[in-house]
């Protein structure tokens, strides 16, 4: 894709820079960002408020639309990329450790990490477990001992595939807590986490697993009520009143990343320049204000260290679906 030269960029360019040919290529219009899933899950939103603050630190020369592309947990958008976006440097997608996941199982038709380029985690969103308000499950406590009672008492809904990271941590909160029959409990997958949730609030399911950003405005309304989140430890500020797993005896951590893998095929200039930009929102006061707003906690890396983080984490997440039996 043809590119050009942006004035304002190239002026504040050191000149040893410019005289060395490597000035970094970037996007002449409007880019795109495309969300995995239906507007209002977490991909969504990683894609909407990036480009919000993009624009509003003018690091891109144009607006950035938001796409949506659901599916299969993200293996249509990643299926699209990987046959239509080759190349492209106007786009960015969204991704998260429900990417990885996916990844990690084969779950991505004949898609694998090395077919895109991985660019920057912006924040980690912690996840949690939610019930509606009316619910007789006042602690996650409660909720496993029914599950070790009867493992399929309790049904599930997730904006995510079956087996994917959201149903991991329902797994993995039911091996702590003892519960043997693993493949009992009910888990239905939807293409994002506000449709998860509509679908318990309207009493077709016991129980959401998602991430705090996705369950935040629910909860704000006060129609959800939240039971666990798997941090270390309690979240500051305003999440501070919300228990984790771990103080109530099942020690299970989930962070899900959220930030964007670019398309193979793109010039390694493209790549830094996205790259740096992206650098250059997660350390302004905007994104920070963003993430505290959103339940976002402080977590970054870029460029080479995301691609060896990615790397890592699918070996990791592989050899825990293994054990479970979820890897294809």
């Amino acid at each position: 894709m043809q590119k050009t030269l942006y004035s304002l960029a190239l002026a504040s360019l050191p000149l040893m820079t410019l005289l060395s040919g490597s000035v970094l290529a970037i996007p002449e219009g409007k880019t795109e960002c495309i969300a995995p899933a239906k507007p209002g899950g977490g991909w969504d939103f990683t894609c909407r408020s990036v480009a919000r603050t993009l624009q509003e630190l003018d690091l891109i020369p144009a607006g950035m639309q938001t796409i949506n592309i659901a599916g299969a947990s993200g293996g249509v958008a990643f299926s699209h990329v990987r046959a239509k976006r080759q190349g492209d440097e106007d786009t960015i997608v969204a991704a998260s450790t429900a990417t990885t996941t996916r990844l990690a199982q084969r779950r991505y038709a004949q898609g694998n990490a090395d077919q895109v380029r991985w660019a920057a985690a912006l924040g980690a969103d912690y996840g949690i477990i939610a019930v509606a308000k009316d619910s007789p499950y006042a602690t996650l406590t409660e909720l496993l001992d029914a599950l070790e009672q009867d493992p399929g008492s309790v049904s599930f809904s997730g904006g995510d595939v079956a087996g994917g990271f959201d149903h991991l941590k329902v797994l993995m909160s039911a091996r702590k807590a003892g519960v043997e029959e693993l493949r009992d409990i009910k888990y239905l997958a939807f293409d994002s986490g506000s449709v998860a949730i509509t679908q318990l609030l309207g009493g077709h399911i016991d129980a959401f697993t998602g991430d705090l950003s996705e369950a935040l405005g629910f909860v704000e309304s006060g129609d959800l009520r939240l039971l666990a989140v798997f941090s270390e430890e309690r979240l500051p500020g305003e999440f501070s009143g919300i228990p984790t797993a771990r103080e109530q005896g099942i020690d299970v951590i989930a962070p899900n990343w959220r930030g964007f893998y670019l398309p193979g095929g793109i010039s390694d200039e493209s790549y830094q320049w996205w790259v740096d930009n992206l650098d250059t929102l997660y350390a302004s006061e905007e994104w920070k204000q963003v993430m505290q707003d959103n339940g976002l906690l402080p977590f970054h890396k870029s460029g080479e260290a995301m691609t060896q983080f990615v790397n890592q984490q699918i070996q990791d997440i592989r050899e825990l679906s293994d054990t479970l039996g979820l890897v294809q």
